[in-house]
C-alpha cells in the first residue's frame, strides 16, 4: 500500500481547500455608461459613482478616444431613456 512520504503541511492544505469555494466576483451595472463594475466603486470607464463624476476619465485620453467615448456614452443614455417610456 501507498504511504507518503511526508506530511502535508496545515498551510499547503488550507491553501489547496481554499480555492474549492473561490467564487466569481458580483459585478453591477454602472448608472452612467452600463458597464460591469463591483459594488461600491467608481466605475473605471466614465469615472462616475452614484450620478457624480468623481474622476475625469475624459482629461487622460486623447481627443478622439474622447470623442468615441462621449458617443458611446450617450447613446446608453438614450437607450435607457426608451426603455424607460
Amino acid at each position: 500500500m501507498a504511504v507518503p512520504k511526508r506530511r502535508r503541511s496545515q498551510s499547503r492544505v488550507k491553501r489547496t481547500r481554499g480555492n474549492i469555494f473561490i467564487k466569481a466576483p458580483t459585478l453591477v451595472k454602472c448608472s452612467k455608461c452600463g458597464k460591469p463594475v463591483l459594488p461600491h466603486t467608481i466605475c473605471g470607464y466614465c469615472g462616475f459613482y452614484k450620478g457624480k463624476e468623481y474622476v475625469n476619465v475624459m482629461a487622460k485620453l486623447e481627443k478622439k478616444e474622447q470623442k468615441k467615448r462621449k458617443q458611446e456614452i450617450k447613446e446608453t443614455e438614450t437607450t435607457k431613456e426608451e426603455k424607460k417610456k
